[in-house]
């Protein structure tokens, strides 16, 4: 006679328990891949003034150490790894390798390869996330714009608690994070513009639209920063001309606006003037803030022909001292005459297949991106390196792609 086996059966789930999708935990992971690779570019700047004083080491810490967390869930979530054809993420690889060839013969070396280390992996961790470039509910677009909401929310808190700190230079920066005014500018900028693009596509609610617009303008204008004001404008004004036969209210908001600009022109230019000139002379906004004198003592600079194609080797943007402000002429300084190439092949293969992409949110999303990224470019750095513009030139990248047989299956 058999002896009776015991049968364990799964213990029942307790009242109320509500087991999490296995797309949806992969969803959350990915969203929170993109928040580390946006903390990793919020640069910690140790002589910053901040509400609650954070210890440099610790500062930077979590900065840098983000984007091994960035890898590690990526990694998790990308299982086995899968990424995407691209041609775009194909050119950001020679530029990755082009910046390894040239921080090789840096002086700074160490400096350098750590740069370039940390561009190879901020490149492999965006290219591992390729999977999720053609969802239909936009997931990138939307997580960035959740998570350029939570950095101006910070930037806000700072500015109710302590005014006075956070507005010491007249210029908003962020006290929470240390944060820079032109930062502060470029991501409530890019939050208005991203915002203003999905409510005229009709993908975002209007209430939800009017509250990002009503709390990051005046953010942007506290902050005084000007190129992100112009490249802000010049996004959204190709983005809505993209869309202007597309939704009856995106010609409902041109009309709109060019009422607006017209009498706040003949009412408020002298105010305008004002805030565009931030208590400069005419000489100081002709120099651009003195750039122009950094930018002439670059090209001026001699240098052997490997300098000149591979340049000095990935830097912290900055020329005897002074910040070089300026996104060709810093490739240029680092990367050379090859690595500026790779860059502007980049940008022009999002705007060419951007503007071969069906009409509709995608192609108008895309647009937008990429032109403020170009004209921001001129004035800031961030396209050859790891930075928030290589990130949102990579999300606009992701948006000119289109579904596969294979994923709509």
């Amino acid at each position: 006679m058999t002896t009776p086996v015991a049968i364990r059966t799964p213990a029942a789930p307790k009242p109320g328990f509500r087991p999490v999708p296995v797309e949806r935990r992969r969803r959350r992971r990915v969203q929170l891949v993109w928040a580390m690779l946006t903390l990793n570019v919020l640069t910690f700047f140790p002589d910053s003034r901040l509400l609650l004083p954070i210890p440099g080491a610790v500062g930077k810490l979590i900065a840098q150490g983000s984007l091994l967390v960035a890898a590690l869930l990526v990694l998790s979530v990308n299982r086995p790894v899968r990424v995407r054809r691209s041609v775009y993420m194909f050119l950001a690889a020679l530029l990755v390798c082009e910046a390894v060839v040239s921080s090789m013969h840096a002086e700074f070396l160490l400096g350098a390869m750590y740069r370039s280390a940390r561009l190879f992996l901020f490149v492999a961790v965006l290219w591992m996330l390729s999977p999720w470039w053609t969802r239909k509910d936009l997931l990138l677009v939307r997580t960035h714009l959740k998570v350029l909401w939570f950095v101006i929310g910070t930037i806000a808190l700072g500015l109710v608690v302590s005014p006075g700190t956070a507005m010491a230079d007249n210029r908003l920066a962020g006290i929470i994070w240390p944060i820079p005014p032109t930062q502060a500018g470029h991501y409530s900028a890019m939050a208005i513009g991203l915002t203003a693009v999905l409510w005229m596509s009709g993908v975002l609610k209007r209430w939800v639209a009017l509250t990002s617009v009503v709390v990051c303008v005046p953010i942007l204008l506290l902050t005084h920063t000007r190129t992100a004001l112009v490249a802000l404008l010049a996004g959204a004004l190709i983005a809505g001309l993209s869309l202007f036969t597309y939704r009856s209210r995106v010609r409902k908001v041109f009309a709109i606006g060019i009422g607006v600009f017209s009498v706040g022109t003949l009412t408020l230019g002298s105010v305008v003037t004002t805030w565009l000139a931030r208590g400069q002379d005419a000489s100081q906004v002709a120099a651009l803030t003195g750039r122009r004198a950094v930018w002439d003592s670059i090209l001026i600079q001699p240098r052997s022909m490997f300098e000149t194609l591979f340049g000095f080797g990935l830097s912290n943007k900055s020329f005897n001292g002074l910040p070089i402000d300026s996104n060709w002429l810093g490739t240029y300084y680092d990367v050379g005459l090859l690595g500026a190439a790779f860059c502007v092949a980049m940008v022009l293969f999002v705007l060419i297949a951007a503007w071969f992409t069906p009409q509709g949110p995608r192609r108008a999303l895309a647009l937008f991106l990429v032109a403020y990224c170009v004209v921001a470019s001129f004035t800031e750095t961030g396209l050859s390196e790891a930075s928030s513009y290589l990130l949102e030139l990579t999300l606009a990248a992701s948006l000119v792609y289109s579904r596969t047989p294979q994923e709509d299956t």
